[in-house]
């Protein structure tokens, strides 16, 4: 058989480190420091991969690449480079299924599939919504108020809140729910009283 040049390249790497045969310095390896590997990395791929029928294939796929970048050069130590090959392997995977056809895209329009942008009737339903919400925050006791927009408006911690308003956590608390007790009555006593 006639040594193709990776084959060539490949002998002249392992000569240099004074090993006569490298295919069976590089199984030697592979037995050695990869294959005892195999029940953790099984144990990886089973908690990473979300379908159990591929993890065989994975297991393959990560020895494959383990095995050919060790023909160019031996990664020592071993198991960390498995770990890394297998996760980049995963990774790879999950990106690919995220990959979505141009003609899937296309598609769709023949497909009649719902939008998510809302209707004129749900915009203005939300419009009113958002309008009424305003008119009883502006209803709030002005401390109440600040509270209420500062920690559920604007996402603040009690803590922050506190800091900004040079109050206790406490007294931000009772400010919070008084705030949110009167915005529930004015929002929702109203439609109570309109019902009876």
């Amino acid at each position: 058989m006639a040594d193709t040049p990776d084959d060539n390249r490949e002998g002249a790497l392992w000569r240099s480190t004074g090993v006569a045969d490298p295919a069976s310095a590089l199984r030697e390896w592979f037995v050695r420091e990869v294959l005892p590997l195999e029940s953790a990395l099984v144990q990886y791929l089973q908690h990473s991969c979300r379908d159990a029928n591929e993890i065989a294939d994975l297991r393959q796929d990560v020895y494959v690449r383990v095995y050919e970048a060790a023909r160019k050069q031996i990664p020592r130590p071993a198991r960390p480079f498995v770990f890394t090959v297998a996760r980049n392997l995963l990774i790879n995977r999950v990106r690919r299924e995220r990959i979505v056809t141009i003609e899937s895209v296309v598609d769709l329009d023949a497909l009649d599939v719902a939008i998510d942008t809302p209707g004129p009737d749900r915009s203005a339903i939300a419009r009113e919504e958002l309008r009424r919400l305003q008119i009883a925050i502006d209803h709030l006791p002005p401390r109440c108020r600040e509270a209420v927009v500062l920690g559920r408006i604007e996402g603040l911690s009690g803590q922050e809140i506190a800091q900004r308003m040079g109050i206790s956590e406490a007294a931000v608390s009772k400010h919070l729910a008084t705030g949110m007790f009167a915005l529930a009555n004015i929002l929702y006593g109203e439609r109570a009283e309109k019902k009876s």
